[in-house]
Protein backbone atom coordinates (compact mmCIF):
# COMPACT_ATOMS: atom_id res chain seq x y z
CA UNK A 1 0.00 0.00 0.00
CA UNK A 2 1.48 3.36 -0.66
CA UNK A 3 2.28 5.52 2.44
CA UNK A 4 5.05 8.18 2.65
CA UNK A 5 8.23 6.73 1.95
CA UNK A 6 6.87 4.75 -1.26
CA UNK A 7 5.06 7.94 -2.60
CA UNK A 8 8.22 9.80 -1.73
CA UNK A 9 10.43 7.02 -3.80
CA UNK A 10 7.79 7.00 -6.58
CA UNK A 11 7.96 10.69 -7.44
CA UNK A 12 11.44 11.23 -7.58
CA UNK A 13 11.87 8.16 -10.22
CA UNK A 14 8.78 9.90 -12.15
CA UNK A 15 10.54 12.87 -12.77
CA UNK A 16 13.77 11.03 -13.64
CA UNK A 17 11.62 8.80 -15.96
CA UNK A 18 8.76 9.72 -17.61
CA UNK A 19 8.47 13.71 -16.94
CA UNK A 20 8.59 15.10 -20.38
CA UNK A 21 7.12 12.04 -21.77
CA UNK A 22 3.81 12.69 -24.54
CA UNK A 23 1.23 9.87 -23.78
CA UNK A 24 0.48 8.30 -27.03
CA UNK A 25 -2.64 6.52 -25.76
CA UNK A 26 -4.45 6.11 -22.63
CA UNK A 27 -6.64 3.09 -21.47
CA UNK A 28 -8.39 3.18 -18.51
CA UNK A 29 -10.49 0.53 -16.39
CA UNK A 30 -8.91 -1.81 -18.86
CA UNK A 31 -9.24 -4.55 -16.38
CA UNK A 32 -12.53 -3.89 -14.64
CA UNK A 33 -11.47 -4.02 -10.06
CA UNK A 34 -14.74 -3.24 -8.27
CA UNK A 35 -12.33 -1.86 -5.82
CA UNK A 36 -10.53 0.85 -8.32
CA UNK A 37 -12.01 3.97 -8.41
CA UNK A 38 -12.25 6.84 -10.94
CA UNK A 39 -13.01 10.78 -11.13
CA UNK A 40 -15.85 10.50 -13.75
CA UNK A 41 -16.20 7.92 -16.59
CA UNK A 42 -12.50 5.81 -16.93
CA UNK A 43 -13.60 6.28 -20.43
CA UNK A 44 -13.18 9.68 -21.23
CA UNK A 45 -9.28 9.40 -19.56
CA UNK A 46 -7.94 8.43 -23.08
CA UNK A 47 -9.23 11.63 -24.60
CA UNK A 48 -8.57 13.64 -21.46
CA UNK A 49 -4.83 12.43 -21.70
CA UNK A 50 -3.56 11.44 -25.38
CA UNK A 51 -1.55 14.23 -26.61
CA UNK A 52 -0.77 15.49 -22.64
CA UNK A 53 3.19 15.87 -22.00
CA UNK A 54 3.85 14.73 -18.18
CA UNK A 55 5.16 17.16 -16.11
CA UNK A 56 6.12 17.60 -12.44
CA UNK A 57 5.11 14.17 -9.94
CA UNK A 58 4.78 15.35 -6.36
CA UNK A 59 4.57 13.55 -3.46
CA UNK A 60 2.13 14.61 -0.07
CA UNK A 61 0.53 12.20 2.49
CA UNK A 62 0.65 9.11 1.04
CA UNK A 63 -0.81 10.68 -2.14
CA UNK A 64 1.20 10.84 -5.50
CA UNK A 65 -0.04 13.48 -8.64
CA UNK A 66 1.26 13.28 -11.82
CA UNK A 67 0.98 16.75 -13.78
CA UNK A 68 0.04 16.23 -17.52
CA UNK A 69 -0.65 19.56 -18.93
CA UNK A 70 -4.47 21.15 -17.95
CA UNK A 71 -5.01 17.41 -16.12
CA UNK A 72 -3.62 16.16 -12.81
CA UNK A 73 -3.36 12.73 -12.27
CA UNK A 74 -3.67 11.06 -8.75
CA UNK A 75 -2.77 7.69 -7.22
CA UNK A 76 -3.28 6.78 -3.26
CA UNK A 77 -3.99 3.83 -1.35
CA UNK A 78 -3.55 0.71 -3.24
CA UNK A 79 -2.29 1.73 -6.69
CA UNK A 80 0.77 -0.18 -8.05
CA UNK A 81 3.16 1.94 -10.33
CA UNK A 82 5.65 0.42 -12.93
CA UNK A 83 7.15 1.46 -15.67
CA UNK A 84 8.23 -0.43 -19.17
CA UNK A 85 10.84 0.62 -21.72
CA UNK A 86 9.50 -0.67 -25.38
CA UNK A 87 9.27 -4.26 -25.78
CA UNK A 88 8.76 -5.36 -22.52
CA UNK A 89 6.07 -7.30 -21.47
CA UNK A 90 3.31 -5.35 -20.13
CA UNK A 91 1.03 -6.94 -17.70
CA UNK A 92 -2.11 -8.43 -19.15
CA UNK A 93 -4.11 -7.01 -16.43
CA UNK A 94 -4.79 -2.93 -15.55
CA UNK A 95 -6.39 -0.41 -14.17
CA UNK A 96 -4.30 2.40 -16.14
CA UNK A 97 -2.07 2.27 -18.92
CA UNK A 98 -0.37 4.96 -20.64
CA UNK A 99 1.69 4.58 -23.68
CA UNK A 100 4.37 6.93 -24.60
CA UNK A 101 5.47 8.28 -28.13
CA UNK A 102 8.86 6.69 -27.38
CA UNK A 103 6.97 3.44 -26.86
CA UNK A 104 7.63 3.05 -23.21
CA UNK A 105 4.31 2.85 -20.68
CA UNK A 106 3.46 3.31 -17.18
CA UNK A 107 1.16 0.77 -15.81
CA UNK A 108 -0.93 1.28 -12.85
CA UNK A 109 -2.59 -1.94 -11.04
CA UNK A 110 -5.05 -2.14 -8.06
CA UNK A 111 -4.38 -4.60 -5.14
CA UNK A 112 -7.20 -4.28 -2.92
CA UNK A 113 -8.23 -0.82 -3.45
CA UNK A 114 -7.20 2.33 -4.67
CA UNK A 115 -7.82 5.52 -6.20
CA UNK A 116 -6.76 6.66 -10.14
CA UNK A 117 -7.91 9.69 -10.41
CA UNK A 118 -7.80 11.98 -13.50
CA UNK A 119 -8.94 16.39 -12.81
CA UNK A 120 -8.20 19.44 -13.72
CA UNK A 121 -7.23 21.33 -10.78
CA UNK A 122 -10.09 23.11 -9.97
CA UNK A 123 -12.10 19.75 -10.00
CA UNK A 124 -9.88 17.87 -7.42
CA UNK A 125 -8.89 20.76 -5.10
CA UNK A 126 -12.07 20.61 -2.47
CA UNK A 127 -11.88 16.67 -2.41
CA UNK A 128 -11.83 16.35 1.01
CA UNK A 129 -8.93 13.56 1.20
CA UNK A 130 -7.31 15.12 -1.35
CA UNK A 131 -7.24 18.18 0.20
CA UNK A 132 -6.44 17.21 3.98
CA UNK A 133 -3.24 15.28 2.29
CA UNK A 134 -2.37 18.42 0.17
CA UNK A 135 -2.41 20.61 3.31
CA UNK A 136 -1.17 18.25 5.94
CA UNK A 137 2.21 19.28 7.40
CA UNK A 138 4.73 16.32 6.89
CA UNK A 139 6.09 15.00 9.80
CA UNK A 140 9.53 14.60 8.43
CA UNK A 141 9.35 18.50 7.67
CA UNK A 142 11.24 21.19 10.48
CA UNK A 143 7.43 22.38 11.36
CA UNK A 144 6.50 18.95 12.28
CA UNK A 145 8.28 19.18 15.70
CA UNK A 146 7.62 18.65 19.33
CA UNK A 147 5.30 21.33 19.45
CA UNK A 148 3.33 20.41 16.75
CA UNK A 149 3.13 17.03 17.67
CA UNK A 150 1.84 17.14 21.04
CA UNK A 151 -1.13 19.35 19.52
CA UNK A 152 -2.52 16.56 17.96
CA UNK A 153 -2.59 14.72 21.54
CA UNK A 154 -6.42 15.96 22.11
CA UNK A 155 -8.38 14.66 24.52
CA UNK A 156 -9.78 12.58 21.75
CA UNK A 157 -6.94 11.11 20.53
CA UNK A 158 -5.56 10.88 23.99
CA UNK A 159 -8.13 7.94 24.54
CA UNK A 160 -7.34 6.39 21.51
CA UNK A 161 -4.85 2.99 21.03
CA UNK A 162 -1.44 3.91 19.75
CA UNK A 163 -2.16 2.53 16.31
CA UNK A 164 -5.54 4.27 16.40
CA UNK A 165 -3.84 7.23 16.74
CA UNK A 166 -1.34 6.91 14.17
CA UNK A 167 -2.82 5.66 11.57
CA UNK A 168 -6.88 6.80 11.46
CA UNK A 169 -8.78 10.02 10.27
CA UNK A 170 -5.96 11.57 8.15
CA UNK A 171 -4.09 13.06 11.71
CA UNK A 172 -0.73 12.43 10.16
CA UNK A 173 -1.45 11.48 6.32
CA UNK A 174 0.73 9.03 4.80
CA UNK A 175 1.32 7.28 7.89
CA UNK A 176 -0.28 3.96 7.66
CA UNK A 177 -0.59 0.31 8.96
CA UNK A 178 2.27 -0.75 7.07
CA UNK A 179 5.19 1.96 8.65
CA UNK A 180 3.48 2.29 12.21
CA UNK A 181 5.16 -1.32 12.96
CA UNK A 182 8.34 -0.61 12.81
CA UNK A 183 7.80 3.09 14.40
CA UNK A 184 6.11 1.86 17.32
CA UNK A 185 8.96 -1.23 17.94
CA UNK A 186 11.85 1.56 17.66
CA UNK A 187 9.59 3.63 20.50
CA UNK A 188 8.68 0.38 22.84
CA UNK A 189 5.31 0.95 22.51
CA UNK A 190 2.30 -1.83 21.79
CA UNK A 191 0.36 -0.97 18.96
CA UNK A 192 -2.66 -1.55 21.39
CA UNK A 193 -1.48 0.57 24.07
CA UNK A 194 -3.77 3.65 25.28
CA UNK A 195 -2.11 7.33 24.78
CA UNK A 196 -3.56 8.52 27.74
CA UNK A 197 -1.12 5.54 29.49
CA UNK A 198 1.61 6.81 28.19
CA UNK A 199 4.15 9.01 30.22
CA UNK A 200 5.89 11.96 28.53
CA UNK A 201 9.48 10.26 28.12
CA UNK A 202 7.58 7.38 25.91
CA UNK A 203 5.52 10.57 24.14
CA UNK A 204 8.72 12.03 23.36
CA UNK A 205 10.20 8.58 22.21
CA UNK A 206 7.15 8.15 19.90
CA UNK A 207 7.35 11.36 18.57
CA UNK A 208 11.45 11.04 17.49
CA UNK A 209 10.55 7.29 16.57
CA UNK A 210 7.88 8.83 13.62
CA UNK A 211 10.51 11.50 12.74
CA UNK A 212 13.82 8.64 12.42
CA UNK A 213 11.74 5.91 11.20
CA UNK A 214 10.07 7.16 8.37
CA UNK A 215 13.57 9.20 7.35
CA UNK A 216 15.20 5.98 7.59
CA UNK A 217 12.70 4.16 5.17
CA UNK A 218 12.51 7.13 2.76
CA UNK A 219 16.65 6.97 2.06
CA UNK A 220 16.35 3.08 2.11
CA UNK A 221 14.32 3.62 -1.04
CA UNK A 222 11.15 2.54 0.34
CA UNK A 223 10.35 -1.05 2.88
CA UNK A 224 11.16 -3.97 1.67
CA UNK A 225 7.66 -5.25 1.70
CA UNK A 226 6.83 -2.40 -1.36
CA UNK A 227 7.83 -2.62 -4.79
CA UNK A 228 9.09 0.92 -7.20
CA UNK A 229 8.28 2.17 -10.36
CA UNK A 230 10.85 -0.77 -11.64
CA UNK A 231 9.28 -3.42 -9.44
CA UNK A 232 12.45 -4.03 -7.37
CA UNK A 233 11.81 -3.82 -3.31
CA UNK A 234 12.51 -0.73 -1.24
CA UNK A 235 16.04 -1.38 0.22
CA UNK A 236 14.66 -0.39 3.86
CA UNK A 237 14.59 -3.96 5.85
CA UNK A 238 11.20 -3.82 7.73
CA UNK A 239 11.73 -5.06 11.46
CA UNK A 240 7.84 -5.81 11.88
CA UNK A 241 6.01 -6.59 8.81
CA UNK A 242 5.07 -9.69 6.83
CA UNK A 243 8.15 -10.71 5.79
CA UNK A 244 9.45 -11.20 9.31
CA UNK A 245 6.02 -12.36 11.28
CA UNK A 246 7.73 -16.01 12.27
CA UNK A 247 11.34 -13.84 13.10
CA UNK A 248 12.51 -12.95 15.87
CA UNK A 249 12.47 -9.54 17.38
CA UNK A 250 15.80 -7.66 15.89
CA UNK A 251 16.13 -5.44 19.37
CA UNK A 252 15.70 -7.95 21.80
CA UNK A 253 15.49 -11.61 20.08
CA UNK A 254 11.81 -11.99 21.79
CA UNK A 255 9.40 -13.83 19.50
CA UNK A 256 7.65 -11.68 17.23
CA UNK A 257 3.49 -11.52 17.81
CA UNK A 258 1.02 -10.78 15.18
CA UNK A 259 -2.79 -9.91 16.01
CA UNK A 260 -5.79 -9.05 13.56
CA UNK A 261 -6.43 -5.41 15.10
CA UNK A 262 -8.95 -2.69 13.53
CA UNK A 263 -9.16 -4.39 10.18
CA UNK A 264 -6.06 -5.52 9.67
CA UNK A 265 -2.64 -6.79 11.29
CA UNK A 266 -0.54 -5.69 13.80
CA UNK A 267 3.33 -6.85 14.49
CA UNK A 268 4.87 -6.39 17.97
CA UNK A 269 7.66 -8.18 20.19
CA UNK A 270 5.94 -10.11 22.81
CA UNK A 271 8.61 -8.63 25.73
CA UNK A 272 9.84 -5.21 24.61
CA UNK A 273 6.74 -3.56 23.66
CA UNK A 274 4.98 -3.61 26.73
CA UNK A 275 0.86 -3.99 26.94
Amino acid sequence: MLELPEVLVLAKQLNETVKGKTVKQAVANGSPHKFAWYSGDPAEYGSRLAGKTLGNASAFGGRLDIEASDVILNFGDGVNLRYFEQGENLPLKHQLWLEFEDGSSLVCTVAMYGGILCCKPEEIKDDVYYKAAKESVSPLADKFDCAFFTALLTEKCLKMSAKAFLATEQRIPGLGNGVLQDILLNAKIHPKKKMNSLCEEQKLALFESIKTTLADMVRGGGRDTERDLFGNPGGYITKLSKNTALALCPDCGGPVKKEAYMGGSIYFCGNCQET
